[in-house]
């Protein structure tokens, strides 16, 4: 799963490397290195009105459209940070974003927790990024809207993961779904509803092509700690092995 992230880029950093050309600025994010669900983060969708693709800032966790209040929706939030891409077109909390509302979540790396029977501690913090210099990570997500009793609206989002593969399946079973530059269209257009054709975008026979990992403090676990600090690399003991 990705549970924690970091985006230290602002809005027209963004706007500039995913070559973004609708005039619409969302509202600024500060740069955060311990992005939690629920809190505010970026995407890019495409613009309703135009259908080119646009910056947007909703929170992080999808809202059940069932929700029938505020606390409930928070609630929910919690439980749907992440869709799983083996499902995420059959689950009712996700079936429709899917196959009409996605987007794409910039994130500057991501953070995983050591669970699997490999060489690390259990719960050794991670932080994977790409192996280019300050180059973002674009999530696959889906995003959807919610009104609440009152008639606010509240738009909310949730990263699709798959099963880790290559030197990310030694830390967790799970890792965030990536899209390549060619596929970013295609993906954002919401006239495609094609189930199949829409999964197979998320086929890839490297996912794990231009990543890196290394071990960081456990200050990461607490959503309080925030600052470069957390994704500096640390040394670690002697790797623990079951044999």
């Amino acid at each position: 799963m990705c549970g924690r992230y970091a985006l230290v880029k602002s809005a027209g950093e963004l706007i500039e490397e995913f070559e973004i050309t609708t005039n619409r600025i969302p509202a600024a994010l500060p740069a955060d290195w311990n992005i939690a669900p629920t809190r505010e983060i970026y995407v890019i969708r495409n613009n309703a009105s135009n259908n080119h693709p646009e910056l947007a800032t909703l929170s992080w966790g999808m809202i059940a459209p069932w929700s029938k209040d505020r606390s409930e929706a928070v609630r929910s939030q919690s439980q749907a940070i992440n869709a799983r891409s083996e499902s995420v077109h059959e689950k009712p909390t996700f079936r429709s974003a899917f196959k009409s509302r996605r987007c794409l979540i910039p994130a500057s790396g991501y953070y995983e927790w050591a669970t699997e029977l490999g060489k690390y501690e259990s719960k050794q913090p991670f932080f994977i990024q790409s192996e280019t210099e300050g180059k973002s990570l674009a999530f696959a997500g889906i995003f959807d809207r919610w009104i609440d009793p009152s008639g606010e609206t509240f738009e909310s989002a949730s990263i699709i993961t798959r099963p880790a593969v290559d030197f990310l399946a030694t830390i967790h079973n799970r890792m965030p779904t990536f899209l390549p530059t060619d596929r970013w269209d295609a993906w954002l257009d919401p006239k495609l509803n094609e189930v199949e054709e829409i999964r197979k975008l998320m086929e890839l026979s490297d996912p794990a092509t231009g990543l890196r990992a290394h071990p960081v403090s456990t200050k990461v676990n607490a959503t309080r700690n925030n600052g470069a600090e957390l994704i500096s690399e640390i040394d670690v003991s002697e790797p623990n092995t079951l044999f």
